[in-house]
């Protein structure tokens, strides 16, 4: 995959942010208003990766309550996955949290988007829980997940070893 542009999102990147959140989250998904609000949060963290021609193919979003991120969005456009664009979404995620000086990284998701959790598994969280009927679309329960601090010298050698993994492989 090309490298990707990461930046943070702007109020004129919401038409494209919308067409891939309707796409990731077609039966309940935000409105623009909600991203227009979160991207003027000053505890909030909303960030796009771009092609080197400018198309925006994905997003993150994260509010830092003291010293934890909660992800409150992250999508990839339906022609990106499985192309390396959400790892470098994450990656670029962690690397805000360690300039921001946060330790936790928490989310929820649903239990039924084996993608996603692998995904997240993959950059070292834990599932801590459940919230029973979560998903107000479909009633589907989400999973409550969690990394540890962030700081320790485990994540610290799982996430190097991983960002060399997809170095060499031209991510």
């Amino acid at each position: 995959m090309t490298k990707l542009l990461i930046k943070d999102i702007e109020k004129i990147d919401l038409d494209e942010i919308m067409d891939i959140e309707k796409n990731a989250y077609p039966n309940h998904h935000w409105s623009k208003e909600s991203f227009e609000n979160e991207i003027a949060n000053k505890l909030a963290t909303y960030k796009c990766a771009m092609t080197p021609q400018g198309e925006i193919i994905g997003f993150y979003g994260f509010w830092q309550i003291l010293e934890e991120a909660h992800i409150t969005t992250f999508a990839t456009h339906s022609a990106f996955r499985r192309r390396g664009t959400a790892i470098f979404l994450m990656f670029d995620l962690i690397d805000e949290c360690y300039k921001k000086m946060i330790k936790y990284v928490t989310l929820e998701v649903r239990a039924g988007n084996v993608p996603a959790i692998s995904l997240y598994e993959k950059f070292g969280f834990s599932t801590i829980g459940m919230r029973k009927k979560y998903y107000q679309d479909n009633n589907e329960d989400a999973l409550i997940m969690f990394t540890e601090n962030i700081w320790y010298d485990k994540f610290k050698s799982n996430y190097k070893k991983l960002k060399e993994q997809y170095a060499r492989v031209g991510q």
